[in-house]
């Protein structure tokens, strides 16, 4: 018999949790082809079958559970072993979209090491799920709906409210749309979460309005700031553009979206002191800029 490897243990972990492929997949990162062939292939090695497959999911065998209850405790004793090897000398690993950090912890940074002088921050801008337990992640930031993952905390940390923003010299003063059927006419400029497409389907309007498409948030709003056109966005990610001129909001949707930003970590270990205090800062700048605003 063939010892398994680690990265076959892991994805049978996963789905020894979840009892889920594709759930388990999202977790690693992967696709679930992918999770399936890599359990196919550690029953193969071992000469035992873990799963029951079924219709609507996936049943541990008795082999199966008393095998995942040894290999989650082996796991997890390699997950503290790496743990322990990261200096606890303040140095914070945050991974977030690319757009949140060039729209909205960029201009910060200069407030956050006076908040914390001591901590050592990276930054990981990347729109990929995270693995806490290869990628050095502490803590993370993502957009849009919540999911539960075993293991893993997620607290909301800002709610996400839209606007639609233009250029200071974009046909000026012309315009004021109550309704998405006065936008009809002007480019729209939307990002991979498709906020446009989304509004103008919901709302039955037949949009033949020509949308210019990016993959990044922060490219729709240079986008905008160019005059290229009208690009819906979060607020939050807007704001020192708002704030300085280079971007105008023309029309707020009166329905919220069921997106929000998340700070997501690990159970356990529980966060550092200076994770924590990463998170706490967070928290307390989203809050104070929300009430200056109200």
């Amino acid at each position: 018999m063939r010892g398994p490897n680690l990265k076959a243990l892991r994805m049978f972990d996963a789905a020894a949790r979840h009892l889920n492929f594709r759930i388990a997949a999202d977790e690693q990162n992967l696709t679930q082809g992918a999770v399936a062939q890599q359990v196919r292939a550690l029953e193969a090695d071992l000469g035992v079958v873990l799963f029951k497959r079924h219709a609507r999911g996936l049943a541990l065998t008795d082999t199966g559970e008393r095998y995942h209850r040894s290999i989650a405790r082996a796991l997890a004793l390699i997950d503290k072993a790496t743990q322990d090897l990261r200096p606890a000398d303040g140095k914070v690993t945050l991974s977030t979209a690319p757009s949140f950090a060039a729209k909205w912890l960029l201009p910060r940074l200069a407030a956050l090491a006076e908040a914390l002088p001591d901590m050592d921050l990276r930054t990981i801008a990347t729109d990929a799920l995270s693995d806490f337990r290869t990628d050095g992640v502490d803590v993370a930031i993502r957009q849009g709906r919540p999911k539960e993952v075993e293991g893993l905390t997620t607290r909301l940390l800002a709610p996400l409210t839209l606007t639609a923003v233009c250029g200071a010299d974009y046909q000026s003063g012309t315009f004021d749309p109550d309704i998405l059927a006065k936008l009809q006419g002007h480019a729209l400029i939307q990002d991979d979460h498709r906020y446009w497409q989304s509004y103008f389907e919901e709302s039955g309007i037949a949009s033949g309005n020509r949308v210019l498409q990016f993959n990044q948030t922060a490219l729709a709003m240079e986008a905008a700031a160019n005059n290229q056109g009208v690009a819906l966005v979060p607020a939050i990610l807007a704001q020192r553009d708002l704030q300085s001129g280079r971007l105008r909001a023309i029309w707020q949707p009166a329905d919220p979206v069921d997106h929000a930003f998340y700070i997501v970590h690990v159970d356990r270990p529980p966060p550092s002191a200076t994770v924590q205090a990463l998170i706490d800062w967070l928290h307390g700048q989203i809050e104070r800029e929300s009430s200056e605003t109200q």
